[in-house]
């Protein structure tokens, strides 16, 4: 067999092995795209259930039951709730708040400074009225004077960390409206990567 013989047989062995390696390379390329297009699309699905969670939390659950979201702007509360903390605050009856509760209540009756300390003891005054020692959990002594009954804005029911900050920023109407454009983008992205899922889909389906 002469040398362009050889030369001739060999091209088609070479030309099937460079074929093989640009099909595997094209497949990894492939399979590195939908796993980058699966994290995102999972991660825009997480980032989507963290903001409905916040929008029912700090939105829906304080105005159906009448309760009202507020952040912790001081240290006196570490660790239990640092600053920046978002604490839901929800009417309870004077009757029962006990010690070990996280009360918030005005500092002076009628204004609008509000507390958010722990109650250390439950006193009764003279008239039978009750009153509340409170502490901050991080201060060395109680606060100044106990709570009566007309300051108390009601008790702690939950506290969500760092989401304080960012509900301070949007009140009222301005932080429904944040959180339904914030939702309504995910919803689109989740969409769009959904809908290109599909079409990579189809377009590896072998045609008959």
């Amino acid at each position: 067999m002469t040398d362009s013989a050889v030369q001739q047989a060999d091209q088609p062995a070479d030309s099937r092995r460079a074929r093989r390696a640009a099909d595997r390379a094209t497949s990894s390329r492939r399979g590195v795209r939908a796993t980058f297009r699966a994290f995102g699309t999972g991660l825009t699905f997480g980032l989507l259930l963290l903001f409905v969670g916040i929008g029912i939390a700090t939105i829906v659950v304080p105005a159906v039951t009448g309760s009202t979201a507020l952040t912790v702007r001081t240290s006196s509360m570490e660790p239990a709730l640092p600053p920046g903390t978002m604490v839901v605050v929800r009417p309870t009856q004077v009757s029962d708040i006990r010690p070990g509760m996280v009360l918030t209540y005005q500092l002076n009756s009628g204004k609008d400074t509000l507390v958010t300390h722990r109650v250390t003891q439950k006193q009764f005054l003279a008239d039978g009225s009750p009153v509340f020692v409170t502490k901050g959990d991080a201060n060395p002594q109680p606060d100044p004077a106990p709570v009566q009954e007309v300051q108390i804005r009601g008790t702690v029911w939950y506290a969500i960390p760092y989401v304080g900050w960012v509900t301070a920023v949007f009140t009222g109407q301005s932080k429904a409206i944040a959180i339904a454009i914030a939702v309504g983008g995910l919803l689109t992205y989740a969409a769009w990567m959904v809908v290109s899922s599909l079409r990579d889909r189809a377009r590896k389906k072998p045609t008959s």
